[in-house]
């Protein structure tokens, strides 16, 4: 036989490297293609989310009042005043008393120490006294909080732990997160299925994560769900993981 015949015959190597990998990836992309019912035994599984606006209606004040003296008697008195022209500033303020609450007053010994050493001696005796605020004029209580500066000029010592607002319609606000979730995480599945020719089928399993509550700037989420208190306007958000059947 003729050599040339011959020559005609015979495959170079990576032409026929060539030739399986188109082979491969079309018989891949066909697989892609019949659906992803191959997958996860028929079934896909998509996260849905969603999320709404909420103003906080409720607002906790935890103020602290401490006051020092040489003696424990001195130091209730001074947190007694000092506690009474706290309401004041607040009942002025526009704050019904009813909504104000005294807490009990504590008292600490200031011990003296020597090179980290007690030596027995009492400086001075240290006494406080909480007082809380419950109230829904949020935006009042804001105000107040920003203001009392005004109020530790005139000598008496409060710490401002700031106050917390809440939304108290979460319970109304969260089946309605979870419809829209789960609406959502039903678009995203047909989108998925309908790009690789396979059909969305009905709902195998649903669950639900924690509701997060953040301010309306915020990202932050957390695995057992966040409440932030700091701000009045917040974000309320949900995210659903939905499993469909596939074909």
């Amino acid at each position: 036989m003729d050599n040339s015949t011959g020559n005609k015959f015979r495959f170079n190597g990576p032409v026929v490297a060539a030739l399986v990998l188109a082979v491969g990836l079309g018989y891949g992309l066909s697989l892609v293609g019949s659906g992803l019912s191959a997958r996860s035994g028929n079934a896909i599984t998509v996260t849905g989310s969603a999320k709404v606006s909420a103003v906080a209606d409720n607002v906790v004040w935890t103020l602290n009042v401490q006051e020092s003296s040489p003696n424990v008697a001195s130091a209730v008195k001074k947190v007694e005043s000092s506690v009474l022209a706290l309401n004041s500033y607040l009942t002025k303020g526009g704050v019904d008393a009813a909504a104000i609450e005294s807490g009990g007053v504590n008292t600490m010994a200031i011990n003296e120490y020597n090179n980290g050493n007690p030596t027995g001696r009492v400086l001075s005796y240290q006494a406080n006294q909480n007082v809380t605020v419950r109230s829904k004029d949020v935006k009042l209580i804001k105000s107040l909080s920003n203001g009392i500066g005004a109020l530790l000029q005139t000598g008496v010592n409060v710490n401002n732990y700031g106050p917390q607002f809440y939304v108290s319609n979460l319970s109304a606000l969260r089946p309605q997160l979870l419809a829209a979730a789960t609406i959502d995480a039903k678009s995203r599945g047909l989108s998925i299925t309908k790009a690789v020719g396979s059909k969305l089928g009905a709902v195998i399993a649903v669950s639900s994560g924690p509701v997060q509550v953040t301010s309306p700037d915020s990202v932050d989420t957390s695995a057992g769900g966040m409440y932030d208190t700091s701000s009045i306007p917040k974000t309320v958000s949900v995210t659903v993981s939905v499993s469909f059947k596939v074909s």
